[in-house]
């Protein structure tokens, strides 16, 4: 079987996992089953493998591609932000992926890119009510100039929310081709170095969508806590806005003091509840890179539990 998805920093994960002794495992965006799959060739010893992702049809694929430890597996269509209602019990291991999969990207139909053509929906979850072609279209010039901003980190982000603005005027915005043809107004050079702000736009708009850093937000202190003592969590990101959420709470999570805004005495010492096994992310390497293009913003983090 041929699988569509690569798996990014893959052995620099099998790495962090391999002196450890894993019961339970929990991969929060299962996908295409990539590190899934790795983890249990090389962890015979786990006997409860949990598997999260919003994409039903990932999680089709995924189901092929574990059926050799069925009997461990569980897969479950749900938000990686429900974690603390899935995961009744302890740990030893936990990784979230938060890019967005190849397999994803190449189907058209889910309109995450703008290299091709199809409807602008851009929904991990295809059962969720809100699409991109809704915010386009219903969202306030404002409000669209926010996410462009905020989420997209696109520096001409008022241009941009109002040449849609002005485009939608006289023909509603449907697929990813017209949100290209109403940007390019705001965009008259192409940019040949650096990321297309088309990027950018798009990205915003997914991470808008799919309340990405929310999630983000909710998930990490319960994957922490719902870790034993000596378990791992690794964090997979692609863009500053989510790594810099990471390198934050995992920095407060290893701290011997509470956060400044946090709604205690600040003088309190405190334990240290996790220790900080990557102080800089984890890269790619040359050959992954030759081999995946698409890795070359990926980081990775990870702790260990204390």
């Amino acid at each position: 079987m041929v699988h569509p998805h690569i798996s990014v920093l893959l052995q620099e994960w099998l790495e962090a996992l391999q002196n450890k002794h894993i019961l339970t495992y929990v991969d929060c965006t299962l996908g295409a089953g990539g590190h899934a799959e790795a983890v249990l060739h090389k962890h015979p010893e786990i006997t409860k493998f949990i598997g999260i992702d919003q994409d039903q049809h990932a999680l089709q694929i995924a189901k092929k591609r574990l059926e050799p430890w069925k009997s461990r597996v569980q897969l479950i269509h749900s938000n990686f932000s429900e974690l603390e209602s899935i995961l009744k019990e302890s740990a030893d291991a936990i990784l979230i992926d938060l890019g967005v999969s190849s397999m994803q990207l190449d189907e058209k139909e889910r309109g995450f890119s703008f290299q091709q053509e199809g409807p602008l929906d851009m929904r991990m979850d295809q059962t969720a009510e809100l699409t991109a072609e809704e915010v386009i279209n219903t969202f306030s010039e404002e409000e669209l100039g926010e996410i462009f901003r905020d989420y997209g980190e696109e520096k001409r982000w008022r241009r941009a929310a109002a040449a849609v603005v002005h485009h939608r005027g006289k023909h509603p915005i449907k697929t990813t081709k017209d949100l290209v043809d109403a940007l390019k107004p705001a965009f008259p050079s192409y940019f040949k170095k650096g990321i297309s702000p088309y990027t950018l736009v798009f990205q915003g708009l997914r991470i808008y969508v799919n309340r990405e850093l929310d999630v983000l937000e909710t998930v990490l202190p319960h994957a922490i806590e719902r870790l034993n003592p000596g378990g791992i969590l690794g964090i997979i990101s692609f863009h500053s806005l989510e790594d810099r959420i990471v390198k934050n709470r995992f920095r407060e999570a290893a701290a011997n003091r509470f956060p400044l805004d946090a709604p205690v005495d600040l003088a309190q010492p405190r334990d240290p509840i996790v220790r900080l096994v990557t102080r800089k992310p984890l890269t790619a390497g040359e050959e992954e890179l030759k081999l995946n293009p698409r890795s070359r913003s990926a980081k990775m983090r990870i702790v260990e539990k204390l």
